[in-house]
């Protein structure tokens, strides 16, 4: 899925392309004026037109891998490649009254980007290679000289480039979904090892209920319904947690390792040990009581520490200090790690791998995740959980 912001940029800059192609066809329609032949303006029609054509397959969104895009960038170069041997047949073969249109050259290499950025591999390439074919004979319409035999091979140089940007942008494109789905696929296998270690807390402490309650039945029984009810509470915690973590682990199968759950109470030994590494300082305030909070509320608190600290030694510049703070309402616990360090280039432009992956931790329990430059400068991480709500499904 696309997100809003990215939609935005796809949007702007295919309006910025069409803006330039359009300035291109103002311009053959300026030279065909200059030329004050009306025979010259009545040849470039047919160029504009192919122009026009194209532009409504470069400028059209595709999905990866299209069979469609390959298809029609082949039929546009087949009838520019008949538009030029039309024209060679009117003007003769040695004339130089032929037109040749700069908007159908820039509406081809377009198409080549396109075709190389999204066309299915086997049919891309043949349909490449039919463009360039129309870009070398294009120049051929005003005339057979070796001038125009080397623009026409200008060109093909031209669309072998457009060509290779548009394999490297789909390659990079590629790589980087890769990669966010091994940091999803990552994240599931500690989403299902916190699914076992938080179900296999609360079944032991049913256990030792369901034992204590036994035991007691006989002697006191106003004790036997205190355990019943923790009894419920936990069985109902647990089912709660079940169904938003297996929805989160749909589809993946992947074994994890068993590790203790680790929550906001562990949050004062992890500062210490990233102060202790040297560099930045961190430092934790607190706002609100943190104790009887769900659990898995409580360790995606501490993710979200945990890897805003983690992004501090990777990517920040030069800082002092990493602040955490923790403030509790009685329906949100929010969490804010900012540091005074100075963004990695581009860094704005970019999510780190791993905040993909807790944004999805976080929007498991219904939070937020949040991550971008600070008021003051740094670096900052929000997030928002829900307190409230998972008291309600528990």
């Amino acid at each position: 899925m696309i997100s809003g912001r990215k939609r935005g940029r796809l949007g702007y800059r295919r309006g910025a392309l069409l803006a330039g192609f359009g300035l291109t066809v103002l311009l053959d329609l300026f030279i065909a004026t200059a030329q004050a032949d009306g025979g010259y303006v009545v040849m470039l029609l047919p160029s504009l037109v192919l122009a026009g054509a194209g532009a409504l397959i470069w400028a059209r969104r595709y999905r990866q891998g299209g069979q469609l895009l390959p298809v029609l960038a082949i039929g546009l170069s087949v009838a520019s490649v008949v538009v030029t041997f039309g024209t060679l047949v009117l003007v003769g073969g040695g004339s130089t009254s032929g037109t040749w249109g700069l908007a159908e050259t820039v509406s081809l290499l377009l198409a080549i980007y396109v075709v190389a950025r999204y066309g299915r591999p086997a049919v891309a390439w043949p349909a490449g290679l039919a463009v360039l074919f129309a870009l070398l004979l294009q120049p051929q319409r005003i005339g057979f000289g070796i001038e125009m035999v080397v623009f026409g091979m200008l060109l093909v140089m031209a669309g072998g480039g457009v060509g290779a940007i548009g394999v490297w942008t789909r390659f990079t494109a590629g790589q980087r979904e890769r990669q966010i789905a091994t940091v999803r696929a990552e994240q599931r296998a500690e989403f299902a090892r916190d699914l076992h270690d938080f179900i296999a807390h609360h079944v032991t402490g049913i256990v030792v209920q369901a034992q204590g309650a036994r035991f007691i039945a006989e002697q006191d029984p106003q004790r036997v319904i205190t355990a019943l009810d923790q009894i419920e509470k936990a069985g109902a915690e647990t089912m709660s947690a079940m169904r938003r973590m297996v929805g989160v682990l749909r589809g993946a199968d992947a074994a994890a390792p068993l590790a203790p759950l680790a929550g906001v109470s562990d949050l004062q030994p992890l500062l210490e040990q990233f102060s202790a590494a040297g560099g930045a300082q961190a430092r934790l305030f607190v706002e609100g009581p943190l104790d009887g909070l769900p659990v898995d509320v409580s360790t995606s608190a501490y993710r979200v520490v945990m890897e805003a600290l983690t992004n501090v030694r990777r990517h920040a510049i030069a800082p002092t200090r990493a602040d955490v703070q923790l403030r509790r309402t009685p329906d949100w616990l929010f969490v804010r790690v900012t540091n005074d360090g100075t963004a990695a280039p581009r860094a704005t432009d970019r999510r780190g791998f791993g905040l993909d992956g807790l944004g999805e931790r976080v929007a498991s329990v219904g939070g937020w995740l949040r991550a971008g430059p600070g008021i003051n400068g740094g670096w900052m991480v929000d997030a928002a959980l829900p307190i409230a709500a998972g008291e309600e499904r528990q």
